[in-house]
């Protein structure tokens, strides 16, 4: 990393990564909000061509944010690429205190903290790795990719997500705490509600930059390029309908959904049967939730990521548009039923939480 002239100011590059779904966007948009003043840029790295975790982070960021889609930020950009994206939020008129890249949930988080510390770039020095992990789905997770042990044992903070979730979130707090390096901090939160002061504070040790420099980050170096990332096992499916979708068949199409689609995040519109709102929709796992939000000039449209492993992307493809409906709305009262079985109560419900 390039060091800075004298007196010249750097801001912090902090890395946001976790799982799929652990929750990294509602974090994140916890952030901004409770930012007591200072100023958050943000760089989203979605899993997909359909940039679903920017539109859901643009909005309390405006011009403060920088969105990589249809793509995963480790394989896509070298370090000069990167500079180039950090550039525009590291500009002294920008006025950002801090900048977070929000890793896709199948990123590589060493090859990212790689990329910063090889970085020319003499406005910014980095801010540390964030790793979030969703403690309901921990030991699946785990099973399914012991890698995460290794993201863990990298992090600088770790926050342990959705523990009100958890059947027992004691064993799996502990469990953490075991993985994780003991420099690392680890943080229970719910809704992804921290302290913002962690973003800040999170920033490592010379020693364990140094550690994360010349011996963890070249574990399983680059001799098989990307073929061992998490991503590399994953695919993609990105759905957009300007046809608003009937609320029965997508209800028969999730219900429906084979084990390997793990993840299902976006925006649908229900048309008629909902003309004030569209529903914002997260799945993880069996876990699913629809999040009514009202439209506020947005385009009427349904933009769905779907995101798993061994699945029929095209065939699913093919569900989803089985789905559309441009009939007129009848007299079916009981249409949206089954959407709303999966609609928390208002009581219930985080008012920050997009579900993303």
């Amino acid at each position: 990393m390039r060091q800075p002239s004298p007196g010249q100011r750097q801001i912090p590059v902090v890395v946001l990564a976790g799982f799929l779904g652990s929750g990294k966007t509602t974090l994140l948009n916890h952030l901004l909000h409770r930012s007591g003043g200072s100023r958050i840029g943000a760089i989203v790295n979605d899993f997909g061509a359909i940039e679903i975790d920017a539109m859901a982070v643009a909005g309390a960021l405006g011009d403060s944010t920088v969105s990589l889609g249809n793509g995963c930020l480790c394989c896509a950009v070298d370090a000069s690429e990167l500079d180039s994206y950090l550039e525009r939020l590291a500009r002294p008129d920008a006025g950002i205190d801090v900048i977070v890249i929000e890793a896709s949930g199948l990123a590589e988080p060493q090859e990212l903290v790689r990329m910063l510390l090889a970085s020319e770039h003499p406005g910014i020095v980095y801010g540390g790795l964030v790793e979030v992990v969703d403690a309901a789905e921990f030991d699946d997770t785990r099973v399914k990719h012991p890698e995460l042990d290794r993201h863990l044992a990298l992090a600088d903070l770790v926050v342990v997500n959705k523990l009100d979730r958890a059947d027992d979130r004691d064993r799996v707090l502990g469990l953490v705490h075991g993985l994780a390096d003991r420099a690392a901090v680890v943080v229970p939160a719910v809704y992804g509600r921290i302290d913002p002061e962690f973003l800040f504070d999170c920033k490592p040790s010379e020693e364990r930059v140094g550690q994360l420099s010349f011996d963890d980050l070249h574990d399983g170096d680059d001799t098989e390029g990307h073929a061992g990332h998490l991503h590399t096992a994953y695919d993609s499916l990105s759905f957009v309908s300007e046809v608003p979708l009937d609320p029965r068949r997508l209800m028969q199409f999730l219900d429906s959904r084979p084990e390997g689609l793990y993840r299902i995040k976006g925006y649908v519109d229900f048309g008629a049967h909902d003309v004030r709102n569209r529903y914002a929709v997260h799945a993880v796992g069996r876990f699913l939730r629809f999040y009514p939000e009202p439209w506020a000039g947005d385009p009427r449209l349904t933009q769905l990521v779907l995101i798993g492993s061994g699945i029929d992307a095209p065939a699913l493809g093919k569900e989803l548009e089985a789905c559309r409906s441009d009939a007129p709305h009848t007299a079916d009262e009981h249409g949206m039923w089954g959407v709303l079985r999966y609609v928390q109560n208002p009581d219930e419900q985080d008012p920050e939480d997009p579900g993303l």
